[in-house]
């Protein structure tokens, strides 16, 4: 794997590393040297830092010191394939074992690269002794189906390596498989060094009342593709796309192959360079999209749980999250396709149109790793109160606060549709809700700190409100909404005193 330079166009080898490699694998090497045989490691390091590139050196080091074997494990034969060529490139002789592997040469093998039920039956058949392996490396360690194996390896070391140290199964936490959490840098780190992309989003409020959750925690294919092959969700991507990704080279993210291939056909007939791809699609042909994806610069991908891992192309400029997802996991995945750092690419564009960032945060905003490790329990019920769907209401306790005012409900849909059929501009539904609490608030107070209290009360409110307002709107962007929030709050502020002053004049003079 190469690494290339953000600094210039000039390409590193694999052995030239990136200071915060060289530390963490020293950091990480160390640990090895401190610990017993069969201790646990798990090493988190964002998608684009190189975790191919330090698990590789960690184990060319492991072999060169103990002379003992190493097996490296991952989940999808196209990353067996990657690895072991990452680890070639090192000069380390190594061997994939997949599914036409009958014999394997122990004598003259250093480090398999293997998947887990591969493995497991040469295991089972003998081709492989577990007692003569000294280090475990695996890759994309949140993955659930390593774990079976871990217990046959009794003497090797072992380090897990994610971006996300975070279980796809909650009720199988990661901490109960490893001992200890080395963090590498974070992403904002990563990208303030000039190593990673820095990112622009783009946020669109979708309603997901009609997406439907599994058995595996995460929204349904068939619910999904219910709502984004709707013509409204494929009208709002292709705005999204237009606003905001025109001409670049994108990857657009989908649940289901029914609506990518809606997207491929919207797209198709919008007249732009669009392909489809999915887990079914043959492997020749699958190369050759990717071939054509590489070269062709204003290029679409529209896929479906097949671009998440293994999938290198820094040249991609967006991502659109045409999808919603519960895993924290897929979530940095889909973005990191983007992030890659080129000299002639600094920045890359995130278009959500599933309501992700407001789940998970902001991607490039640093997460406590060790919290979530330590605690994933209470970090996954934080992720489904974020999900929940807010009703509207106004509690009894905010109802309280304004006696003196008899009707404190304002219809933003009935008033945006009486702007419409009077021929005027949209806002004036804002100015009317602004001048109804500011009212509600100098009505129920006695002075200007009393009244301006009563208006900051009405955060959640005012939220509401605007949300609505936007939706009358149509395509409206959260970035957008969220400056319109910020506008009318300091407008109700400045209107209130304004009144109360007003009142106070009034009273002196009479």
């Amino acid at each position: 794997m190469e690494q290339t330079s953000p600094k210039n166009s000039r390409v590193r080898t694999a052995k030239k590393l990136y200071p915060y490699q060289e530390s963490d694998i020293e950091k990480l090497f160390e640990k090895l040297e401190q610990n017993p045989e069969s201790y646990r490691l798990l090493y988190r390091l964002p998608t684009g830092g190189g975790k191919t590139v330090i698990f590789s050196q960690i184990a060319q080091r492991f072999i060169k010191k103990y002379n003992r074997k190493v097996i490296v494990l991952t989940h999808r034969i196209e990353l067996c394939r990657q690895t072991s060529a990452t680890l070639k490139n090192l000069g380390i002789k190594n061997r994939v074992i997949d599914s036409s592997t009958k014999t394997v040469e122990k004598d003259t093998t250093s480090c398999y690269v293997a998947m887990v039920e591969t493995l497991k039956n040469r295991i089972r058949e003998g081709q492989i002794d577990p007692g003569e392996i000294g280090l475990v490396i695996i890759d994309e360690a949140h993955h659930n189906s390593f774990h079976k194996l871990l217990d046959k390896f009794t003497s090797a070391f072992v380090i897990g390596v994610t971006a996300t140290p975070f279980s796809s199964d909650v009720s199988l936490p990661m901490r109960k498989n490893y001992r200890e959490l080395i963090l590498g840098e974070s992403i904002a780190s990563l990208i303030e060094q000039g190593y990673l992309a820095k990112p622009k989003t783009w946020r669109y409020d979708v309603e997901l009342n009609t997406l439907i959750k599994g058995t595996h925690g995460d929204y349904t294919v068939s619910s999904s593709d219910e709502l984004y092959a709707s013509p409204a969700m494929l009208e709002l991507l292709l705005h999204a796309y237009e606003a905001h990704s025109k001409n670049k080279k994108t990857l657009i993210f989908n649940n289901g192959i029914f609506s990518s291939r809606k997207v491929c056909q919207v797209f198709t007939d919008a007249g732009y360079a669009i392909k489809h791809l999915d887990n079914k699609t043959p492997a020749a042909e699958r190369a050759e999209i990717l071939e054509w994806f590489k070269k062709t610069k204003q290029a679409i991908l529209t896929s479906v749980s097949i671009l998440t891992t293994g999938f290198d192309e820094p040249s991609v400029q967006t991502v659109i999250l045409n999808r919603a997802t519960s895993s924290l996991t897929l979530y940095h995945q889909m973005i990191g396709r983007g992030s890659r750092r080129l000299p002639q690419k600094k920045t890359f564009t995130i278009i959500d149109l599933g309501n992700n960032v407001d789940r998970f945060g902001p991607w490039e905003i640093p997460v406590d790793w060790q919290y979530v490790f330590e605690h994933p329990e209470a970090y996954c019920e934080s992720l489904n109160h974020h999900s929940e769907y807010e009703a509207h209401h106004i509690p009894a306790e905010a109802r309280s606060k304004f006696p003196n005012t008899r009707e404190i409900s304002f219809d933003v849909q009935k008033a945006h549709h009486e702007a419409v059929e009077n021929n005027q501009k949209p806002k004036i539904v804002i100015r009317d809700s602004i001048r109804q609490h500011a009212l509600m608030c100098a009505d129920n107070a006695g002075t200007i700190s009393e009244a301006l209290a009563l208006a900051d009360g009405l955060e959640k409110e005012i939220n509401w409100r605007v949300k609505q307002y936007a939706k009358c709107l149509g395509k409206v962007t959260k970035n957008y909404m969220e400056w319109l929030q910020q506008d009318y709050k300091s407008k109700l502020r400045i209107l209130v005193q304004k009144i109360m002053q007003h009142r106070n004049l009034m009273r002196s003079a009479g």
